[in-house]
């Protein structure tokens, strides 16, 4: 098996599991191989590919986080403000 087609049965089952802040990192090195390493076209393909799945599951957990977030605002607005009371200190 090739360096290429380990990077990409690794990338495929890594893909899912990853953390956004290493999924960036993992975008950042793809993305630093794409434009320094002399790679045959397979090799810069599975890159890509790899690249494209990990910036579509960042889009995911973006998108979820977004709508945590209007969630959680939203739950804010509807919280009753009454004043704080001698005993809710």
């Amino acid at each position: 098996m090739s360096e290429g087609e380990m990077s990409e049965k690794q990338g495929e089952a890594g893909v899912q599991e990853m953390s956004l802040e290493a999924r960036l990192k993992r975008l950042e090195a793809i993305v630093g191989n794409l434009e320094t390493e002399e790679l045959e076209l397979d090799g810069a393909l599975a890159l890509f590919e790899e690249g494209v799945a990990h910036v579509k599951e960042a889009e995911k957990v973006l998108a979820a986080a977004e709508l945590r977030v209007e969630e959680l605002v939203g739950e804010g607005e509807n919280a009753s403000t009454r004043p704080l009371e001698e005993g809710d200190r």
